[in-house]
């Protein structure tokens, strides 16, 4: 695969202004099973920046697998299996609902590794929120997308990482298909692995529907702010590990460390499916 090919993406910026509106947030907060709350002024969910500026490209314009086409914004990797790694997130300061906020989108890194299973595409964007009022700085976020091919039926399944085993504290969570749907449906996700099975098994090669990323996230921010009396952290980081399927019984624990703490999210076997870690 020649890298060089990607070379006209990489620092490609994009720059979209939205409103804040309430409606997503509603109805995060309310597959969450929090207390429903979006008034105009209120502040806004952490993480909930992924309600909004979401790609609603034309239906003519969606791949296969259900994201709008390569090729635009983000660069046309050949590779077909397309995933959220993970991403590191700095909150600087409070998006309120009803604020008209620009997002700029920027291609950080495009580079080529080589893994066990074959190439690995790893693209690097930068998303900044602003104040549309006064350029000041709410969240600054790094994505990272990685680009492979799907596994090959003789390929091994990666080799599981055990969790922490010192917890300060657990709570145990099963991602049901409504939970999954309510959040594709907040955040416009049409990717086929979060809902279509015969797709996520045949083509890409999963033996169930994943869950969300994004939610996997939410999940553990929400729990450690359910313990920290709803104090935000100034840095969330997470990655996944495996993925988390569809109606799997897991627990999201979390331990301190010197300037914040460290999140996992783990299986019944104690073994990682994700990680995250927040700071001062």
């Amino acid at each position: 695969m020649d890298i060089a090919a990607y070379d006209a993406w990489r620092g490609r910026t994009e720059t979209l202004t939205e409103r804040l509106d309430g409606w997503p947030v509603r109805g995060l907060q309310a597959l969450l099973d929090t207390q429903p709350d979006a008034r105009e002024g209120s502040i806004a969910p952490a993480l909930a920046q992924w309600l909004w500026f979401a790609p609603m490209v034309p239906r003519s314009q969606v791949d296969t697998d259900g994201h709008p086409r390569r090729g635009g914004f983000l660069p046309p990797v050949a590779l077909p299996r397309r995933m959220w790694a993970g991403s590191d997130i700095r909150f600087h300061a409070p998006m309120t609902i009803g604020a008209t906020v620009r997002k700029t989108m920027t291609i950080d890194d495009i580079a080529l590794k080589q893994g066990s299973s074959g190439p690995l595409v790893f693209v690097r964007v930068h998303n900044a929120y602003a104040s549309a009022d006064d350029d000041a700085l709410l969240l600054d976020e790094t994505q990272i997308l990685v680009y492979r091919d799907p596994p090959g039926t003789d390929e091994p399944a990666p080799r599981p990482r055990p969790a922490p085993d010192d917890p300060a504290w657990s709570s145990e969570i099963a991602v049901d298909a409504a939970m999954m749907f309510r959040y594709s449906a907040v955040t416009f996700n049409a990717h086929r692995i979060h809902y279509d099975s015969d797709y996520t098994r045949d083509v890409e090669g999963y033996p169930a529907i994943l869950v969300q990323g994004q939610l996997g996230a939410t999940l553990m921010i929400e729990a450690l702010l359910a313990r920290t009396g709803g104090q935000r952290p100034a840095s969330f980081s997470f990655r996944g590990v495996q993925p988390i399927h569809v109606d799997e019984p897991v627990v999201v624990e979390g331990s301190p460390t010197a300037d914040g703490w460290n999140l996992w999210i783990r299986d019944t076997n104690g073994m990682l499916r994700m990680t995250a870690r927040t700071g001062g």
